[in-house]
């Protein structure tokens, strides 16, 4: 992607279609007048009044206790420097994204015009009694310091600077794992710093905290190595002042066993690296830029055990691992602050949490066949759905152990359940999705490129790596459109079925698609003729390995497109009908619908033939899958022939998938809602499940019920997705949206890998 376009695109994220990447939602009713009485006028006062009668009330009539204020001056913005509180607030609000999508907790950024810390202190303390919790970020040091030090005194409710603490807390988790792996211990090796800011400091007293001595350890800043017989130091970098006769980072590094580097790019030369002991453990964390590029470090210490701040490298130290969790443990016991018990356990979680199996989920999101703790794996993924348990329950104990939590947590278990419900929203499925499709990206066909917005999205598939495009249809066109929206044609490869330059290619496809149906009424004349047709052309290109997947369907009507790709790529091995399901993305988790778009009124055994390839399919993505076989009618109450099928559909795949979680038939409220489904029916095989997956009795049905909740706010759709085809291709609804034809992209290279694995 070219600068210009990248500004462009970075740009209009930021303001279309409205500005910013945050906005404040209701969560109470507000239809009626009744509604908006209870809200405002006159029933807001009976809350006023409880919290005024006691203040801790406020936890529970309003959202203070969810809610965090991120809180910048904006002295040191991203590497940015000082760019002033307007200039942050992009950043902000991003943060602000990531506390709401990975834990659930509400934010308001503030940004404060004050570079004076006693201002800032004012400010902030004179704000505080809006939030259960306060997020300082991108104030610069030594002034940040101060801020953090006097705000925890002077406040009771959780203060953290994550500039300071989040590389800290995943910082020292990886370096105990890294430690382990090497066998060597935390007291007694010797530790080079690069770097004396805010995250330097607070990174090196959390390492003594586990034990690193301090004769141990050299700290380096721009003048070299921070030295007890330096004049001017700050009462932060004289705090690891050394004695030591070394005045320079190639010095420091002579026999050192750990560098942590919290500076700029490529400082650190091979030759440093080859002074350094044996197992050498290297966190370069400078950022776009590590301190030494990964390979070259690799490529010059084969026992090298190695860390950076980058997501294309193993061991990314990501300080999304650690503050929105931190945060949610501290709040969910109403802690009056987060001291060094909570980070501690912070670490202890997620070290711990590395050694430990690694859910399917997350080895399908990095492409890898079995993540295990090692020299590539010694920090968790940030697409693990565990931390949202893990940390915060660990957080939240220490908290109470410690003495600052004013409400306790009684039932663990309730507990563990309430976080773990938070995992299922729709932006992660599709982050592990489009992650998982970038790990081996496949050339997949789009047969309508023609079209402006099916452009726009190959574009954007092409730019994120998540497929190569083969673009079909009039090139002049094609060409014209890209030139548009920036998209260089040379970066693609553009075919034209109807034209006389891929004549040699038709006439290959058109010799193959004769051979197999020659015994069908087709004559060779008519193969050729038929083979200039996108979808047909698109489905040979599939066929005969030259793609590796297909996406149509934005601007032709489902069957057109359908029955190429059947006759043509064909069943897969042992399935009789092909299906389709649609991924339903709600706030609840993810649901699979089938079938929603191919058989109109299946027989029960195609039912559970159904039923079982969708599972299969929730299993590539990563899901267990739980199916609820859906009627009219709970448990064959009803001696309808509909309700009969959908039973027999359910001996049979016990019968024949004892393994498979399904159960039936059911009304979907009852599949839905675990509370009614145990009280009502507690022999069933989904009680305190949760489930998945909805099959349909027929299509009418299905279809109805996904176009529903796919124009319900909150609720998105991907698919349909075709099961049971020997090679991926699937159909797009018409007229599918930019995003939905990318994500659909995402979901063909997916089903690529997997067909082509086996």
């Amino acid at each position: 992607m070219s600068k210009e376009r990248n500004r462009r695109e970075a740009l209009v994220y930021h303001a279309k279609p409205r500005p910013g990447k945050i906005e404040m939602v209701p969560t109470k009713n507000y239809a009626t007048q009744r509604d908006l009485a209870l809200a405002y006028s006159p029933g807001v006062a009976l809350p006023c009044l409880e919290i005024d009668q006691e203040v801790d009330n406020v936890y529970k009539y309003t959202n203070k206790g969810n809610l965090v204020a991120v809180i910048s001056n904006g002295t040191a913005v991203l590497g940015l420097g000082d760019i002033g509180p307007e200039a942050s607030k992009p950043v902000m609000e991003g943060k602000g994204l990531l506390f709401k999508i990975f834990a659930g907790i509400d934010v308001f950024d503030i940004e404060v015009d004050a570079k004076d810390p006693e201002a800032f202190i004012s400010a902030v303390k004179a704000i505080a009694p809006t939030f259960g919790g306060i997020n300082l970020e991108d104030i610069k040091a030594p002034e940040a310091f101060e801020i953090e030090r006097r705000l925890k005194e002077e406040l009771d409710i959780p203060v953290m600077h994550d500039d300071q603490h989040g590389t800290a807390i995943i910082s020292c988790a990886a370096l105990l794992n890294a430690l382990e792996l090497s066998q060597k211990k935390i007291n007694d090796v010797r530790i080079v710093i690069s770097g004396a800011g805010a995250a330097a400091i607070s990174c090196t007293r959390l390492y003594k905290a586990f034990g690193a001595k301090a004769e141990n350890i050299i700290m380096t800043d721009s003048k070299g190595v921070i030295r007890q017989d330096r004049e001017n130091l700050t009462k932060e970098k004289a705090e690891f002042a050394t004695a030591l006769d070394v005045t320079t980072l190639e010095e420091a590094m002579v026999d050192a066993d750990v560098f942590i580097g919290l500076s700029m790019a490529n400082i650190v030369s091979p030759e440093m690296l080859k002074s350094m002991s044996k197992n050498p453990i290297v966190f370069a964390m400078a950022n776009p830029d590590p301190e030494i590029a990964y390979d070259l470090a690799c490529a010059t210490r084969d026992d090298i055990l190695m860390a950076t701040g980058r997501s294309d490298h193993p061991n990314q130290v990501n300080n999304v691992l650690g503050f929105p969790f931190i945060f949610r443990g501290a709040l969910d016991v109403r802690a009056t602050g987060i001291n060094e018990a909570m980070k501690m356990a912070a670490v202890e979680a997620l070290a711990d949490l590395t050694k430990k199996p690694v859910p399917e989920q997350v080895n399908l999101a990095y492409n890898e066949t079995r993540l295990t703790f090692g020299h590539d794996y010694i920090i968790p993924k940030p697409f693990d759905p565990r931390l949202i348990v893990e940390v915060p329950m660990a957080v939240a104990k220490a908290a109470m152990e410690s003495g600052i939590a004013r409400e306790p947590i009684e039932d663990w278990e309730r507990y563990r359940e309430q976080l773990a419900a938070r995992t299922g929203t729709e932006e992660k499925t599709l982050r592990v999705l489009h992650h998982r499709a970038k790990q081996d990206p496949k050339k997949v066909v789009f047969a309508e490129a023609d079209q402006l917005d099916v452009l726009k999205a190959a574009q954007i598939v092409k730019e994120e790596g998540i497929a190569e495009p083969i673009l079909l249809g009039r090139k002049e066109i094609i060409r014209d459109l890209m030139a548009s929206i920036d998209f260089d044609p040379e970066t693609v490869e553009i075919l034209d079925p109807k034209s006389m330059e891929e004549r040699d290619i038709k006439n290959h496809y058109a010799a193959l698609y004769w051979e197999e149906q020659k015994r069908k009424g087709v004559t060779l004349y008519e193969a050729k003729s038929i083979l200039r047709e996108r979808n047909y052309f698109a489905s040979m290109m599939v066929k005969n390995g030259d793609a590796d997947a297909l996406l149509s369907g934005y601007s032709r009507n489902y069957a057109s497109v359908v029955k190429p790709v059947i006759s043509i790529i064909g069943k897969a091995k042992g399935v009789t009908r092909i299906a389709a399901t649609n991924l339903m993305l709600t706030d609840n988790g993810p649901l699979f619908l089938s079938d929603t778009s191919i058989n109109i009124d299946p027989t029960a055994k195609e039912l559970a033939k159904i039923a079982f390839m969708n599972a299969k399919m929730v299993d590539l993505f990563g899901f267990k899958p739980v199916t609820a076989m859906l009627s009219f009618s709970n448990f064959g109450a009803s001696k309808h022939p509909n309700v009969r099928k959908v039973s027999e559909a359910v001996d049979y795949l016990h019968r024949y998938y004892p393994d498979l979680e399904v159960d039936g038939p059911l009304q979907s409220d009852f599949a839905l809602n675990k509370e009614m489904l145990e009280e009502k029916f507690p022999f069933s095989n989904l009680v305190k499940k949760n489930v998945n997956t909805l099959i349909f009795p027929n299509l009418e049905a299905a279809n109805i019920t996904y176009k529903l909740l796919k124009e319900q706010k909150g609720t998105q759709s991907v698919g349909p997705i075709l099961l049971g085809l020997n090679k991926a291709a699937h159909v797009l609804q018409l007229g599918a949206s930019v995003d939905e034809m990318v994500n659909m992209a995402a979901v063909a290279v997916v089903d690529a890998q997997q067909k082509q694995s086996k």
